[in-house]
């Protein structure tokens, strides 16, 4: 755990000042412990060392979790923008509120790893097509499916939305458990984790929510 932590460290000098604050957050339990302190990040600033770090702290299975759940988080993102405006329920609109608030700040820290990598971070989608092309990976909703819930209202979007969300969660959770299984990087396989626990809990409150349990 030494060894590894020291390598996320050095990792983290290619990322910005405010990138790299983000990871600590998503980091969670290790921010108090001062493992990611940024005067000992630049006490290891020598190339040779951040190359060493970038060669051996992650692995193509790290690489493509964060680009993956980078667009799927954004999806979830736009549908909780629009249940914020569309529900009629406070009950989901609070749920929505939670998934925006959660995911935002994954979806940066993400974008920091990337960048730390070097990575190029997936570029927003924007229409339908983009949602198309991105629909292949688990629980993502397609064009149609996000031009539906747009045009949906009142307790017909309420239960249109805790549907899809269902199932983008559970896509959502599908990645995660491999990113568990396959990775390396220690943030990202323990960002993976909380993604199971967080999303496994918010799939039994929405099916709660839609009678099914």
């Amino acid at each position: 755990m030494t060894a590894q932590r020291a390598l996320v460290r050095r990792t983290a000098l290619s990322v910005t000042a405010g990138a790299a604050a983000l990871v600590l957050a998503a980091c969670g339990s290790d921010s108090g412990s001062g493992g990611h302190d940024m005067g000992s990040m630049e006490s290891d600033s020598s190339p040779t060392a951040t190359a060493s770090a970038k060669a051996g702290d992650h692995n193509d299975a790290d690489v493509d979790f964060s680009k993956e759940m980078i667009q799927h988080h954004r999806q979830a993102v736009d549908m909780a923008e629009l249940a914020a405006d569309r529900a009629s329920s406070q009950e989901v609109k609070d749920l929505a509120t939670k998934v925006k608030g959660a995911q935002d700040p994954e979806i940066k820290t993400m974008s920091g790893w990337l960048t730390s990598w070097g990575e190029d971070v997936p570029e927003e989608m924007s229409g339908a097509m983009d949602h198309d092309m991105s629909s292949a990976m688990p629980g993502m909703m397609s064009g149609k499916d996000m031009d539906k819930l747009e045009k949906a209202s009142g307790a017909e979007f309420d239960t249109m939305f805790l549907t899809m969300m269902v199932e983008h969660h559970e896509g959502a959770v599908e990645m995660a458990e491999t990113e568990k299984a396959d990775g390396k990087n220690g943030p990202a396989t323990k960002l993976a984790d909380a993604v199971v626990t967080a999303q496994t809990a918010e799939i039994k409150q929405m099916n709660k929510m839609l009678g099914k349990s």
